[in-house]
């Protein structure tokens, strides 16, 4: 009985902080980023669809739909709306994709993701970090299929090869360990660069190949790696 009640608590206090205010402000933000050249309807739907403010702290609340990055603690940050949406929008996500996610952060990026339908398996690094997001995803009702604290520039070997993985603080060169554990056919999108990083996309031709894109300048928090 004491569960049940512990989680309808939880539910109401999720239904009293996602408003119908906070469903406007998430349609202005949609509309600004279709005006900064996101078009795919359903990345649009489910950046209208997740509450961002709940992934902040209720400090930032009035802002958080804003096209801005804001800090979660632990140095990080929460990647601006038209971020999540330009990343996303360049893995063609459907429904039972097999996503690798490399920085939960905050969980955001990882609700967006769920919300397409994606079979999401997240690493993070900073351990604050992860013990919050493992906290607070199931209290608003998103399921991934992993969270994993651990290396990011080793991906998840065990549980590869992926349609796509995404990668959600720069790197100074494409970690080999993550070409390696995407499939034939599938995406890999992650900011290279020390200082400033340049959207990269790579899409796995076959066994040895892969073909390059890049799709404009970002600024990322650095990845870092060597955790066990």
């Amino acid at each position: 009985m004491a569960f049940v009640c512990y989680f309808y608590a939880q539910f109401n206090l999720y239904i009293l902080r996602n408003t119908a205010k906070h469903q406007g402000l998430r349609n202005q933000l949609v509309a600004q980023l279709q005006s900064k050249g996101i078009t795919d309807a359903a990345v649009l739907a489910a950046i209208a669809k997740v509450p961002r403010h709940l992934f902040l702290n209720s400090s930032f609340e009035d802002y958080a739909y804003q096209d801005t990055a804001f800090p979660i603690g632990a140095d990080q940050t929460i990647s601006q709306p038209y971020t999540v949406a330009f990343q996303t929008q360049l893995l063609d996500i459907v429904k039972d994709h097999k996503v690798l996610e490399i920085g939960t952060g905050s969980g955001y990026q990882t609700a967006v993701l769920c919300e397409l339908g994606a079979k999401v398996y997240s690493v993070e690094r900073q351990h604050e970090l992860f013990k919050q997001t493992k906290t607070l995803l199931p209290k608003l009702g998103v399921q991934p299929k992993l969270l994993s604290f651990g290396d990011g520039y080793k991906g998840l070997p065990n549980h590869a090869p992926f349609d796509s993985i995404i990668v959600t603080a720069g790197a100074p060169s494409i970690p080999q360990a993550l070409m390696a554990q995407l499939k034939i056919g599938g995406k890999l999108v992650i900011p290279v660069g020390e200082t400033q990083q340049i959207m990269t996309l790579l899409i796995r031709k076959n066994e040895t190949q892969f073909e390059k894109h890049e799709c404009g300048d970002f600024k990322f928090v650095p990845l870092l790696e060597n955790k066990n």
